[in-house]
């Protein structure tokens, strides 16, 4: 059986959405992070040596990280034709490419606003508080808002294209996706002036699979 390596509030909450979508048995082992950091346990190093969630280990043995590598190789092991577009066709190379952007493109700028948002909030002596708090706005008014609001009309003008991110039929792709729009919900500002990447959100909430994951891996929240 699939053996799921599962942080809360993280990335591998995906991987047990997809394995719903698929049918496909699994167990979960759990890990929390720890309150103050919101670091991974060093526990997870035992399983894989960046000590990072999500890891799988298949029912082979294969032992699977990075989200991205692992939604792509459970949908070709256990689709059999589903969650994936036909091999050749436009939407096979769409399907593809948001498979890669989440994490490529959509997510460093959303890392970049927590970080700083974190920095503004830390405590530090109060003569440098006013120094620190200068450089996390101006990074924030000069780099990282304005790659959100690129990135947050791009995903909003692709949605305008087809209902779902790789065309009309719901793939692994939109599975890989929700975690950057998540976020960008939680914390980068989308909000209805975007009306189809909320729309995007209520979709992929109300699917059966999605809320089975969630009862499975326990409360989700990227705030």
């Amino acid at each position: 059986m699939i053996t799921v390596h599962h942080l809360n509030n993280s990335r591998s909450q995906r991987v047990l959405w997809l394995l719903e979508e698929l049918g496909q048995p699994y167990e979960i082992v759990r890990y929390q992070r720890d309150p103050a950091t919101m670091l991974a346990p060093a526990s997870l190093k035992a399983v894989h040596p960046l000590g990072k969630s999500p890891v799988v280990v298949t029912d082979e043995g294969l032992v699977l990280a990075e989200s991205g590598a692992i939604l792509e190789t459970l949908t070709e092991h256990y689709g059999h034709g589903r969650l994936a577009p036909p091999a050749g066709t436009a939407e096979a190379a769409r399907y593809r490419y948001w498979l890669h952007y989440a994490e490529g493109s959509a997510m460093p700028p959303l890392l970049l606003k927590l970080v700083f948002d974190r920095m503004e909030k830390s405590p530090v002596p109060f003569f440098v508080k006013p120094i620190v708090k200068g450089i996390a706005g101006k990074a924030k008014a000069s780099f990282i808002g304005p790659q959100l609001k690129t990135h947050l009309d791009f995903m909003e003008g692709e949605l305008g294209k087809s209902q779902w991110f790789a065309g009309d039929e719901f793939t692994t792709a939109d599975i890989q996706m929700s975690f950057a729009v998540e976020a960008a919900r939680a914390r980068g500002g989308l909000d209805q002036s975007r009306p189809r990447l909320m729309a995007y959100l209520e979709r992929i909430h109300a699917r059966p699979a999605y809320q089975r994951a969630l009862e499975k891996g326990g409360p989700f929240s990227l705030s």
